[in-house]
């Protein structure tokens, strides 16, 4: 699958001589879009090597990963469940979007509360009593399967840049675009939460040490958003016609912007930063923000 590399023009790159493209991995598919796409195709292949028909999996109210199992389950034939955290959802879910997309393509919730969805190893021992064998995708859908996937994000024709950059969640994605960058190259993440455990979750599966992650554009932590930053993403998109997600993509863009306004990149770099999809969860993020009273995100 070849994606397009669309260049960012902006005054403030042209100023500093730095190229910008971004992989537009948001195009892959609606649904299915970008890194998720990536981290599912070859679960996808397993579970049906092993002749499982469920695919049970783990999610916050707006996850993508939620959506893009859902969808992706039902287009390959595959039952879904999808254990969402949150008990008190149990009973509103069908005003969230996220989740009624889900549950539009075949897919059962479980709600459990915020305690016990930390405990995902008694959830999944209760499953097993309950359902049919099951295939199960971790959370963020990180694995070695998925960072398989990931590792085909970049193509041979991107060894040019000198730096690739993407959005970090759980870490499977920057493993993979790690694993496949050339000697040349430097890969930087934006984590999309706070905490100094990600480096560690990244060493489980990244075999090169050519990475770094930028930790100051979490925004206050996962979900966490401000006026700041909706007006960067609307204004970014009303120039450059790429829309970009807040939860992840929308703080990797304003942090590598910032970076190269502050000169962290030397005059004729050229970057690749990774949209890793995640525009579903645009709606739900713009009902939050609606009762917060703040700034809506354009779609």
């Amino acid at each position: 699958m070849q994606i397009k590399n669309q260049q960012v023009i902006l005054p403030v790159l042209s100023q500093k001589k730095i190229t910008l493209h971004i992989k537009r991995e948001d195009l892959t598919h609606p649904l299915i879009s970008g890194n998720k796409y990536r981290k599912l195709k070859y679960n996808l292949i397993e579970a049906e090597r092993q002749n499982l028909k469920t695919l049970v999996t783990f999610g916050g109210a707006y996850s993508n990963h939620i959506a893009a199992v859902a969808y992706a389950g039902k287009l390959h034939g595959f039952n879904t469940v999808g254990v969402v955290r949150g008990e008190e959802i149990r009973f509103t879910w069908k005003d969230n979007p996220t989740l009624k997309l889900a549950h539009e393509h075949g897919m059962q919730f479980m709600f459990v509360s915020r305690e016990s969805y930390r405990n995902k190893t008694t959830i999944i021992e209760g499953l097993k009593k309950e359902i049919e064998p099951f295939y199960l995708l971790p959370e963020g859908g990180t694995n070695d399967t998925a960072v398989l996937g990931c590792q085909e994000i970049l193509a041979n024709t991107d060894s040019d840049y000198h730096f690739i950059t993407t959005a970090v969640g759980t870490g499977g994605t920057i493993s993979g675009i790690i694993n496949s960058t050339s000697e040349n190259q430097y890969v930087l993440g934006f984590p999309a939460l706070k905490g100094s455990f990600l480096k560690e979750d990244i060493r489980k599966f990244a075999k090169k040490s050519n990475w770094d992650l930028q930790n100051d554009y979490h925004f206050g932590g996962y979900g966490k958003v401000s006026s700041e930053l909706i007006e960067f993403i609307n204004e970014f998109k009303e120039e450059t016609k790429i829309p970009l997600d807040p939860i992840y993509t929308g703080k990797m863009i304003f942090g590598l912007i910032d970076m190269a306004r502050k000169d962290y990149f030397k005059p004729e770099t050229k970057i690749l930063a990774i949209h890793t999809g995640g525009l579903q969860g645009i709606h739900g993020m713009n009902l939050l923000l609606k009762k917060k009273g703040l700034p809506l995100i354009s779609v």
